[in-house]
C-alpha cells in the first residue's frame, strides 16, 4: 500500500511538473521586487536562452538544424527542472524530510531522458562539455585545486577524486540553482577528503600549508611593489 501511494505521488507530481512547463510558469527570485507574471516569464526565458547560447557557442555545431534541436533540448530541461522545484516547493515548502525522496524520484527519469536526447544529437565528448557547462566547470576547477593543494597524490588518488567529482556533476546537473549545485559538490568534496585522509593524506594540514604559502607570496609581492624603483 505504501509503495502504491509513493508511486501515485511521484506520478501526480510529474504530471504537475508537465502542466507547469506547458503553461510556461516562472517565478522571480525572492530578492527581486514584485513584477507582472509576463515579465517574470520573459526574464526567465532570457536567462535560460543566454545560458544555452553559451553552451552552443562552446559546442560550435556546424549543422544549424542539429544546433536548434540541441538548443530545444537544453532549454526544455531548464524549464522542467524549474517546474519541478515550483511544484515541490508548493507541496512541501521547507519540509526536506518529505521533499528529498520525491525530488530524487522525479529527477532521475528527467535526468536520464535529458541525457538520452543529448546523446542522440551529440558525441560523448560533446555531452561531457554540456555537463561541465551546466555545472560551471566545477569538475576541472576542483580537481586542479586538489592536485595543487594536496601534496603527494598518486595516480590512483587523482582518479578517485575525478570519479567522485564526476558523480557530483551528474547530481548537480539536476540542481535548480547555483547554490544547490555548489552544495552538492561540497557533499562530494567531503567524501573526497575522507578518502584522502584514509589513504595517508592530511587534507586539513595541506590546506593550511597552501594558504600559508599564498599569504607569503602575496606579502612578498606587496613588498616588492612598495620598493622605490632603483636608478641605473
Amino acid at each position: 500500500m505504501v509503495v502504491v501511494m509513493i508511486r501515485f505521488s511521484v506520478a501526480l507530481t510529474v504530471g504537475m511538473v508537465a502542466a507547469v512547463v506547458f503553461v510556461g510558469s516562472a517565478t522571480a527570485q525572492d530578492h527581486l521586487p514584485p513584477t507582472p507574471a509576463a515579465d517574470k516569464a520573459a526574464m526567465y526565458t532570457t536567462a535560460i536562452e543566454n545560458r544555452t547560447a553559451d553552451i552552443l557557442k562552446l559546442l560550435a555545431l556546424e549543422d544549424p538544424a542539429r544546433s536548434n534541436r540541441v538548443q530545444d533540448v537544453i532549454v526544455s530541461q531548464y524549464r522542467v527542472l524549474k517546474a519541478r522545484d515550483e511544484v515541490l516547493n508548493a507541496a512541501f515548502g521547507k519540509d526536506n524530510s518529505q521533499r528529498a525522496g520525491l525530488y530524487q524520484a522525479i529527477s532521475k527519469p528527467l535526468h536520464d531522458r535529458f541525457l538520452a536526447k543529448l546523446s542522440a544529437e551529440l558525441t560523448p565528448e560533446q555531452v561531457e562539455k554540456v555537463k561541465d557547462k551546466m555545472t560551471y566547470g566545477k569538475v576541472q576547477f576542483t580537481h586542479e585545486g586538489y592536485c595543487a593543494i594536496v601534496p603527494g597524490l598518486t595516480d590512483q588518488d587523482k582518479a578517485k577524486i575525478l570519479e567522485l567529482l564526476k558523480a557530483a556533476r551528474e547530481e548537480a546537473m539536476d540542481g535548480g540553482s547555483a547554490g544547490e549545485k555548489s552544495a552538492i559538490f561540497q557533499k562530494y568534496k567531503e567524501q573526497i577528503n575522507d578518502y584522502l585522509n584514509a589513504h595517508g593524506h592530511d587534507v586539513a594540514q595541506a590546506y593550511k600549508d597552501w594558504n600559508a604559502k599564498q599569504e607569503l607570496a602575496a606579502k612578498a609581492k606587496d613588498e616588492s611593489a612598495a620598493k622605490p624603483p632603483q636608478t641605473p
